[in-house]
């Protein structure tokens, strides 16, 4: 199972969780790789471009519809060259600064930018990222300019967010919820069209400035030309395993919502995504 971002990240939780299950259910090994760079291209590309046998399977974000778009030409096209096996789960990105910080609210963080133009450092999980374009689009809507510093995925964003390094971040409510309870990082708003079940407390992002929303989700993908056979088996694990208790509540409980849904879901899904981003 590959993973294309660096470990610590939301990714990197949903590739290893799979792992475990799948190793469960199958009763052989599946071992969980991380292959960060490019904001995910790097190991989608290393899936898409694998022998269609089943034996190498991608766990990715909403990264990869952002990255359709970001570039000209790329190594694979992921529209084409992946089949889509089920949605997983859909997580809020969660504006947050670092306590160093004056700002609790969007409108002081954006008022704080505006007297210092370019003076604020946005750390993201890598070019072409989620967190990357939330950042870009508060800009747009805001009228600010910021620092961006670009990290090879959540983890290194998170460590270098909690030393201090960057200002403020569009995170994962799945690595975030510890580091919130623990005054490490103050969060100012959400990023989805509803407030977090987990931090029902936090505004929307949408609330300030109307249109901005970014889901992060998490999704499984196979090289295309796959048996139907393979697809279809392991599209039911996936299922069976995103409903058992002990991994909901896993899930619930750091602000997942388990989705699940049919190959035929997310490969429409993931198209207006892409036209999403596009706009």
């Amino acid at each position: 199972i590959v993973m294309p971002f660096s470990p610590g990240g939301g990714a990197d939780i949903m590739g290893r969780l799979f792992a475990k299950r799948f190793t469960e259910a199958l009763g052989q090994s599946f071992v969980a790789e991380n292959r960060p760079g490019a904001g995910g291209l790097i190991g989608a590309e290393i899936v898409a471009k694998s022998a269609p046998d089943g034996y190498n399977i991608l766990v990715t974000t909403a990264s990869l519809s952002v990255n359709v778009n970001l570039h000209k030409k790329l190594a694979f096209d992921p529209l084409r060259d992946l089949a889509p096996v089920s949605w997983l789960t859909s997580v809020p990105l969660m504006l947050v600064v670092h306590p160093s910080v004056p700002a609790y609210s969007t409108r002081e963080l954006v008022a704080l930018a505006k007297k210092r133009p370019g003076g604020m450092n946005a750390g993201t999980n890598g070019a072409g990222t989620t967190s990357h374009l939330a950042v870009e689009m508060l800009k747009q809507a805001a009228g600010i300019e910021v620092t961006h510093i670009h990290y090879k995925g959540g983890g290194p964003a998170m460590i270098a967010m909690l030393a201090g390094e960057t200002d403020f971040r569009f995170t994962s409510v799945l690595t975030s919820v510890p580091h919130i309870r623990s005054g490490r990082m103050r969060p100012l708003a959400v990023t989805t069209a509803k407030r977090s079940s987990i931090l029902p407390e936090l505004p929307t992002l949408a609330s300030v400035y109307p249109g901005v929303e970014c889901d992060q989700w998490y999704a499984m993908f196979l090289p295309a030309g796959v048996p139907k056979e393979i697809l279809s088996r392991l599209h039911v694990e996936t299922v069976k395993a995103l409903a058992l208790p002990e991994v909901r509540d896993y899930l619930i409980k750091d602000g997942a919502e388990p989705v699940g849904s049919t190959p035929e879901e997310l490969g429409a899904f993931f198209r207006r995504e892409v036209a999403k981003y596009a706009k």
